[in-house]
């Protein structure tokens, strides 16, 4: 999954935040758990421009000690990297369908960040690209 860096500032009324990956991403929260937990909305939905514009999404940069961090959802950070992957091979949509033998209907469906995909899809549509969707398990960062 991807994970992304984020800062968390006091500000004059609460806390504001901001993704140095992301700059699109940024809200504020009453209290330091409000400001990560609109952290996490601020970050899905700045997902939804790059999306809509076919722009490759910045990945995320690593974490420096103590940083707080918000994790995209396995389906959203499969859907990232096929979006960054298909504008790489200036692969378009239609493209793709052709590929997977489908509609490219099927295919905006994929992509849709609103839109339930099965990961299996997902990893057909890197297969066609000459990819492999790959998944490891690593240990859960230690809180500090």
């Amino acid at each position: 999954m991807l994970v992304y860096p984020v800062t968390i500032e006091r500000d004059g009324k609460g806390w504001f935040v901001r993704f140095d990956d992301i700059p699109e991403a940024l809200t504020s929260g009453r209290s330091r758990a409000h400001a990560l937990s609109m952290a996490q909305d601020a970050l899905e939905s700045a997902m939804e421009f790059y999306f809509q514009d076919r722009r490759p999404v910045p990945l995320p940069g690593k974490a420096k000690p103590g940083q707080d961090t918000v994790e995209l959802p396995a389906s959203l950070s499969a859907k990232v990297l096929l979006l960054n992957e298909m504008l790489v091979q200036g692969i378009t949509p239609a493209e793709l369908a052709r590929r997977l033998d489908t509609t490219p209907q099927s295919v905006q469906r994929i992509i849709d960040l609103d839109h339930v995909t099965k990961i299996d899809t997902i990893a057909q549509a890197f297969r066609v690209m000459d990819r492999r969707l790959d998944f490891q398990v690593k240990r859960w960062p230690q809180s500090a």
